[in-house]
């Protein structure tokens, strides 16, 4: 799973966030990272996840392949399975 334009193109204006992906035995992980005291959160509407980090707002559509999209101490977390 690649990540959404909108968000490859935070990790490359700011130098704090970047973006991770990891391969499981069942999964596929996509997680971003917006720094170390962020704070983010993010909703899904229909197929947009509205993410916010730090009051920057990030909107993307959310991929085909996810299966959960959440947030967890300043990270965004995208999982699908494999």
């Amino acid at each position: 799973m690649d990540a959404p334009h909108q968000l490859r193109t935070a990790a490359d204006e700011h130098d704090d966030v970047s973006i991770t992906h990891r391969e499981f035995e069942e999964t596929a992980e996509l997680t971003v990272d917006f720094g170390a005291d962020a704070h983010a959160s993010v909703d899904v509407v229909g197929d947009t996840a509205i993410v916010v980090a730090d009051g920057e707002q990030y909107e993307f559509e959310v991929p085909e392949e996810a299966t959960e999209v959440t947030t967890n101490d300043g990270m965004l977390i995208i999982r699908s399975d494999r």
